[in-house]
């Protein structure tokens, strides 16, 4: 009981004098807030662009690429291969007895940012009834493309992105005109991010044969071993099946892994510059108190509280700077749309998501720091002699 009122008293003592001490102590708050607004803003990223990527896609619907390619488009399945896609069993059929699928052509085509630089866009061509597939898209302007006519739909987040993709705007691609009209959202997914138009259209313009996938609705989320087990048993067919979520997140995985590592070196970096911050604002403040502690040591109070009052000290400052870097990279970046290069090297919208989880960690991040930045000065003052500290040597 007595340690403890020691501690609260030695500790209250050296936080009241805090405001006396305000410009060290703001050089670890400051420092602070800056390594948890970088790291957090980072993993909002990597946060954001795990988030579009799994919410692309339903686990009751396949995609078929070609065996051994990392992306779509990197793809080549010949009309042969889609045929024997099309007529696999597991697949859902309309009223017509067709079957509810799309065999799909992507082409990279390149776009100028709205900042004036060039980029890729994704130009997907797709069957005759790409809304029955994908439900999620949404025509939110103009109307859809007709089919052998070189109109095209374009994403809402490519239009954010992108010049020139407003209803009624004519594009050149590879050298030919095309029109725009209309403007399609799908809850913000991948495909916001791409231009699509028919996949006979494209394959037209750009001169092409093979296509790059079959997308299907499988009668339910069970037919999938069947629908898969059936494509692997023709020896003549070379494909790669996937439900259409495990393929997106496979997409995503090594540019977040990028990323990730990306956070954790730069806030390893700059937690290092914090903590040597954290190190000289310590001793600073401990030097300007050594006759202040001295004189309580001699009192009868024990090393403990006083180690532990320079601990609550930099814990305290830790805080502040985590919390006011989490609330900075929560108002600056939380809901805002990054572009970046991403899958398959086209342009991605990706909507900066500042979780909780992610602004806990960063303000543990920022108590870490603290605490090692506290530990070295802590124990020099339980340990300073007393007779040198009382002359304020």
């Amino acid at each position: 009981m007595k340690a403890l009122k020691e501690i609260s008293a030695v500790t209250l003592l050296n936080l009241k004098s805090l405001p006396m001490r305000l410009g060290a102590s703001s050089v670890i708050v400051i420092g602070i807030a800056g390594v948890v607004g970088v790291l957090v803003s980072i993993l909002a990223m990597v946060a954001g662009l795990t988030g579009m990527m799994t919410s692309t896609g339903r686990p009751d619907r396949a995609i078929v690429i070609g065996t051994g390619s990392s992306f779509e488009v990197l793809s080549n399945l010949s009309r042969e291969a889609t045929r024997t896609v099309l007529d696999a069993p597991g697949i859902k059929r309309g009223a017509d007895g067709k079957p509810v699928a799309s065999v799909e052509a992507l082409a990279i085509v390149r776009g100028v940012l709205k900042d004036g630089s060039p980029a890729n866009l994704p130009l997907r061509g797709t069957g005759p009834e790409p809304f029955m597939l994908r439900p999620e898209l949404r025509i939110v302007e103009g109307r859809t493309f007709e089919p052998a006519v070189r109109e095209l739909i374009v994403g809402r987040s490519a239009q954010r992105q992108f010049r020139g993709l407003d209803v009624g705007s004519t594009i050149t691609l590879r050298g030919a005109d095309w029109s725009v009209v209309g403007v399609f959202e799908s809850n913000g997914d991948q495909h916001e991010a791409e231009l699509i138009t028919g996949a006979e259209t494209l394959q037209s313009a750009f001169r092409r044969s093979a296509f790059q996938s079959v997308a299907v609705q499988l009668d339910s989320e069970e037919s999938f071993a069947d629908f898969s087990s059936s494509l692997s048993a023709v020896p003549s067919l070379s494909v790669d099946v996937m439900r259409e979520p495990d393929y997106y997140r496979q997409q995503s995985r090594s540019f977040t892994r990028v990323l990730s590592m990306v956070a954790y070196l730069v806030g390893g970096i700059m937690g290092l510059g914090a903590v040597l911050g954290a190190l000289n604002s310590m001793y600073t403040a401990v030097s300007g108190r050594a006759v202040e502690i001295a004189t309580l040591r001699v009192l009868g109070f024990g090393t403990t509280p006083v180690v532990v009052s320079v601990f609550a000290e930099a814990l305290l400052l830790a805080l502040l700077g985590g919390v006011l870097g989490a609330c900075l990279a929560w108002l600056l970046f939380d809901g805002h749309v990054m572009s970046t290069s991403g899958a398959g090297a086209t342009q991605l919208g990706v909507p900066l998501a500042v979780a909780p989880r992610i602004i806990a960690l960063g303000v543990l991040w920022a108590c870490v720091i603290g605490m090692i930045g506290a530990c070295f000065p802590a124990i020099r003052a339980a340990r300073a002699p007393l007779a040198a500290a009382l002359r304020g040597i």
